[in-house]
Order: C-alpha cells, then structure tokens, then sequence
C-alpha cells in the first residue's frame, strides 16, 4: 500500500508541473521526496532524467590537484588542512607546463572537462596570473575548463571570466543547520556570496555537498533545497560520499547506507531536472551495481581517473569497461579551442 507521503508527492497534479525549473522548494517538499517508497522514488527520478538528457550518456571529467594541502580552513573531512595530521605532503602550486601536460593526458583518455583543484582559503592575488595561463592553456587544448580555489573575490571572478573560465566549483557541503558540526572558518553565507560572484561574472556554477558526515536525512533534504532555490541551478552537482581519512575528525564516521545516497541522486535528480549530478568523492567504495542504480537514478556525470585530489578513485579502464556493460557512452562535447569571454549576462541570454 502506497504511503500517504507517496500518493500526495505522485498526485497527477504534480506529475503535470514536474517538469518545470523550480526556485521555490519547501523543506516539507523535499523531504516528502526522500520520504517516497524507493521504486516510486527512482521512477519518477529515472522519468525526470529522460525528459531533459539522454540516459545513456555520462560526461566524463577529470580533476588535478594543483595545489596540495597546507590550507587553513578546519573542514573536517579534509586530509589537506594545516589541522590535522594525515600525512599528507603540502605541495606548492604547479608550475603552468606540468598542468598542460596532465591536460593532454585527459584529453586522451576521453575526458571533456579539466577541472583544477587548489588547496586555498581564497586566492592570493600573486597567484592568479600563473592560474590564468592554466586556464587559458585548458581552453586552448578543447577542454571544458573548471576551477575549485576556495572563496572568490567579484575582482577574481572577473578575471577568471576573462580568461575563459567554463565552471568554478565551491561546495556548499551540507545543510545549514549541519553546516557548524563541520566548518568554523568560514560561513555559509560566505559560500553563498562566492556563488553569486561567479555566477555575475558570467561562470557556470558547479556546487553541490558531501554525504555521509553524520547528518540526517532532513539535513541532505537542506542541501539540496538550497542548491534548488538558487537563482539559478548549478550546471553541475556533485554528490561526493564522505571518504574517511584517519587523522581528520570524520575517520570513525559510520558508513551511509548506499540506499540512502541513491535516494539523495534521485532528489537531486528531480529538483534540479537540467543540472548534470556528478558522482564525485567515494566511487571507490560504490560496486558496480551501485554505480548502476546512481546512474538510473539520474547521475550522468563523474570524475575520471585514478585519484581525486587527494584520495582514490576507480581506475579509469573500470568505468570504461562498465559504461561497455552497461550501454553508456562518455557524453561527447566540442569546445571552441580559443578562449572566448562570457558576457556578464551569459547565462541569463542563454536560459531565454
């Protein structure tokens, strides 16, 4: 017998406007979804996904870390803060050509987004320049190009704007009643105004959260619902699963049951219905009849490569072979190769 929280969310009325782009979720909405029998949950996801991408593609990224640990922030499931002993070696930023070259290797291997990744607070303006030149250098390759530097300035939005910058990815990382059991050095509404600084520079938006931390289900409820309600949705969304790393305060966390992180694709799935979902952090401990369910669930994007930043990530031949099983082929972009400038109004023209 179908739930009384299934038969409201799966009334024909809302069937009839599910299609549309929403800004306006209620917590009660989104945890009305969670709430939903699985197969309900995963058929009106799976419906979802088809009416806005093919289900039989994945966009294939790959993501380098160009600036290894040594950052200030307390985040504490990060093995790259000065606050923990992991282990892990600090290393200075990358020189422009050892990035270009690890650029080709993607381009090789199939990826069409090159994403960057610096262990930073914020950007120190003497770096950027040397940050420019890689993405200007990406660009030139065919690459879509994104970039995770921690808070931006609306100065160095700009400016990576100019440059060609694709995506810049800033996580809001959970719930904002959760967010405090997490991190302490910087806000919510810090990450929020990064966003914005993005998004009025003209880049897409790539933001999404990590499960798996301890909270509950109404916390990922929050997430996503402030990644919905956004002005507008992220182009991406990563849902990374929490990798525990011993020395951080995370590394005891209990497992997440896998269910419960289909369930969290699936919501993000409807909610934000032209957004690419990624799986991110944590594909290593997923098999492959979980990678499966994720992908008809409504994932149609993930990281490719051997280790994400700083933690493992199946080996690229793995995905490859079951995308081969399964049907999917890597989704197929073309990218101008000279650096073009967003307008400032970029996405706004474009969504008309």
């Amino acid at each position: 017998m179908q739930s009384s929280v299934a038969a409201t969310t799966l009334t024909p009325s809302t069937e009839a406007t599910a299609d549309e782009i929403r800004h306006d979720w209620s917590r009660q909405e989104v945890e009305a979804l969670f709430a939903l029998p699985f197969n309900d949950l995963l058929f009106a996801a799976h419906t979802m996904h088809r009416k806005h991408f093919d289900p039989n593609q994945v966009q294939v990224s790959t993501l380098l870390s160009i600036k290894t640990g040594a950052c200030p922030e307390d985040c504490a499931y990060c093995p790259q803060s000065t606050r923990y002993d992991t282990g892990l070696e600090a290393e200075a930023l990358m020189e422009i050509e050892q990035v270009l070259e690890q650029a080709r290797a993607a381009v090789a291997s199939g990826a069409t987004r090159f994403c960057m990744g610096a262990a930073w607070r914020s950007p120190k303006q003497r770096d950027m320049p040397k940050v420019v030149a890689m993405v200007k250098g990406v660009r030139e390759l065919g690459l879509e190009s994104c970039m995770t530097l921690g808070m931006l300035s609306q100065e160095q939005a700009q400016e990576l704007s100019e440059a060609g910058l694709d995506y810049y990815n800033h996580n809001l990382d959970t719930s904002p009643e959760f967010y405090g059991d997490v991190i302490t050095t910087r806000t919510y509404q810090d990450r929020l105004e990064t966003l914005d600084h993005v998004r009025d520079a003209g880049m897409k938006v790539c933001s999404g959260g990590i499960v798996g931390m301890g909270e509950k289900q109404t916390d990922r409820a929050g997430l996503l619902q402030q990644l919905a309600n956004l002005p507008h949705h992220p182009e991406s969304v990563p849902i990374n699963m929490l990798v525990r790393v011993q020395g951080t305060p995370l590394e005891e966390e209990a497992d997440l049951d896998p269910f419960e992180f289909i369930r969290t694709i699936a919501v993000a799935r409807i909610m934000m219905p032209e957004s690419h979902v990624r799986l991110s952090a944590g594909r290593e401990e997923m098999n492959e009849q979980m990678h499966a369910l994720a992908y008809f669930a409504g994932a149609n994007s993930i990281f490719y490569g051997e280790k994400l930043l700083t933690t493992p990530n199946p080996q690229a031949n793995s995905d490859m072979a079951l995308f081969d099983r399964l049907g999917i082929e890597p989704e197929r972009r073309h990218v101008e190769k000279a650096p073009a400038t967003p307008s400032p109004h970029f996405y706004d023209a474009a969504a008309q």
